[in-house]
């Protein structure tokens, strides 16, 4: 049983902020997009990506549209030094893309970094320390102007360092590592005081980046935090505010949003929330979460398993089937009354209209997902699953009753079976349960003789593994073809289809009887080149299924 809880963790306290105006606000544009992949989330690896996978990541990154991305933190390894003079060298930065690169606050590291963006076009040099009170105390064992002074002379030598390399852009930002759980006060004074050495301007702005380096409230209170810091700082217009949620309490994306709608400009991430202990917030929900509410992303997620699959290579690292928008079931229903109501949705979904199919908040083809997925069927699911898969696949168009006597004949297999059903195995299935329906009547040739209100009709039939001929008349074929096989039935519905188009094109048919004696009514169904073929295959389905049905019952009264 867990300990109380109040015995051995102390609840964040809440932010006193008046008038708040961020939960009136709507996200109406996308953020600047930061990615972290390959710095962040490639710490956070069993094996970090080698140069080869980390140069994949990024031109994939760069592919996808992002214009900041954090290559790698060059005084941590040799490795990750070599990539960036690799990216450097090789002319390998799209002329639109910053590369960013992260250092600790202290002297030598600092140097090691700049080393290793020379001659960059353009970078964002990302000086960080941990600024909250435990962090002061436990790692640093200082107070908070021993803090302060680590951050003030770590930004005069970055200023004095870019000063030597006027050939590159340079755009600083800083981080209050820790800034969710620091005092806000001090994390507004601390930044005052690096950006008085470094003095943006609206024309050359700094970023503060605010990250939730340890989640450790609600989204409501890092939104908080984000709109007092907004509120506070001196230059406002010279500064881009940027977030940095981890998702320890597991809700990264909600704060990134609220965030946003707090003031934030900025969002840094990883592709699928990769990143230390629980991770980064995830770029590809962030993004296709806009997306759903009409606003562009300014990503490019339209080939979304293409960027799945590069990323589990890059990082070794598995996505969830069920991660939002792109894992392998994130399309896919099983249930029976999801997939009915999807079914509906598809049939009457306007092209060029809002998207409102239920169940799916986005079109699974404008990240690059067929429909072949949507539906799957298991032991939930229903007819309306069934005669999706049937009807997408094949082509059949069941009559609604008939998907309800046929769903039942699925679930028998898969009750037997304990596996879920592909469009193919239940094709085979209706196959069985209705083509291959022969027994006792096996049909193998007709001749027609009609008139306007009469038809005469002579079948060639096996019965029983004996060929007979048989004759009949009706006022139409099936009639006809009732009195030639001497069955007492009546037609209930009669439909057909079309499986295909041109001249190649072959005709299913249906055909809904009732027999006394047997409850209820019972499909046949039939397919030929012919439509008349077609109809009379339907009526001999539906005779030997009748007849077992009538003969399954007699030997349970008995």
């Amino acid at each position: 049983m867990l300990k109380n809880p109040a015995s051995k963790y102390q609840a964040f306290a809440p932010i006193h902020l008046t008038n708040r105006t961020w939960p009136s606000k709507t996200i109406t544009r996308a953020p600047i997009w930061m990615s972290t992949d390959l710095r962040d989330g490639n710490q956070a690896l069993f094996e970090p990506m080698d140069g080869a996978r980390k140069l994949r990541m990024f031109e994939m990154l760069c592919e996808i549209g992002f214009k900041e991305i954090e290559v790698a933190f060059p005084s941590a390894s040799q490795t990750d030094f070599d990539f960036v003079r690799k990216l450097i060298t090789e002319n390998r930065i799209p002329d639109d893309v910053t590369i960013e690169v992260l250092t600790q606050g202290r002297e030598h590291l600092i140097r090691r970094t700049f080393e290793a963006v020379r001659g960059a076009r353009r970078v964002i040099m990302h000086l960080y320390g941990a600024t909250s009170p435990g962090f002061r105390k436990i790692v640093f064992n200082t107070d908070r102007a021993g803090v302060t002074k680590i951050a003030v002379e770590s930004a005069e030598l970055v200023r004095q360092l870019a000063a030597e390399q006027p050939e590159t852009e340079w755009v600083f930002q800083y981080s209050p590592e820790t800034f969710s759980t620091t005092e806000l006060d001090f994390a507004l004074e601390i930044s005052e005081r690096v950006f008085d050495v470094w003095q943006p301007t609206p024309q050359n702005p700094v970023i503060l980046n605010l990250p939730a380096t340890v989640e450790a409230a609600t989204p409501n209170v890092y939104a908080d935090q984000i709109e007092w810091m907004c509120r506070n700082l001196s230059r406002r217009d010279s500064i881009i505010v940027s977030v940095h949620p981890h998702n320890d309490r597991g809700t990264a994306v909600a704060a990134a949003e609220l965030a946003m709608m707090a003031g934030a400009d900025r969002v840094e991430g990883c592709l699928f929330g990769n990143g230390e202990r629980t991770g980064n917030v995830d770029i590809v929900t962030l993004a296709l979460n806009l997306y759903t509410q009409g606003v562009d992303p300014q990503l490019d997620f339209s080939r979304i398993n293409h960027v799945a699959r590069t990323a589990e290579e890059c990082t070794q690292l598995p996505i969830h089937p069920r991660h939002p928008y792109v894992g392998d079931l994130v399309f896919t229903a099983f249930s029976g009354s999801h997939q009915d109501a999807i079914k509906k949705g598809f049939a009457v979904q306007d092209p060029n209209g809002i998207w409102e199919v239920p169940y799916m908040p986005l079109d699974p083809a404008d990240v690059g997902r067929t429909y072949d997925s949507v539906i799957r069927v298991n032991s939930q699911s229903g007819k309306g699953g069934i005669a999706y898969l049937l009807e997408s696949a094949f082509g059949l168009v069941m009559p609604r009753r008939m998907q309800v006597e046929f769903s039942s004949e699925v679930q028998k297999v898969m009750d037997e079976t304990g596996r879920e059903q592909s469009a193919q195995d239940i094709w085979h299935i209706f196959g069985q349960t209705y083509f291959e329906a022969d027994v006792p009547v096996t049909l193998l040739g007709h001749k027609l003789n009609e008139s306007r209100d009469h038809h005469a009709i002579e079948l060639e039939v096996m019965i029983d593994g004996q060929p007979r001929v048989m004759r009949g008349e009706g006022n139409g074929p099936l009639e006809a073809a009732i009195n030639a096989l001497g069955v007492e039935m009546s037609i209930d519905s009669f439909e057909e289809r079309s499986l295909s188009q041109g001249s190649r094109a072959r005709a299913v048919a249906f055909v809904e009887v009732s027999s006394p004696g047997m409850a209820g009514s019972i499909f046949g169904a039939g397919e030929s080149a012919s439509i008349m073929e077609a109809s009379l295959r339907a009526l001999v389905s539906a005779v030997n299924r009748c007849k077992v049905r009538t003969s399954v019952a007699e030997a349970e009264t008995a």
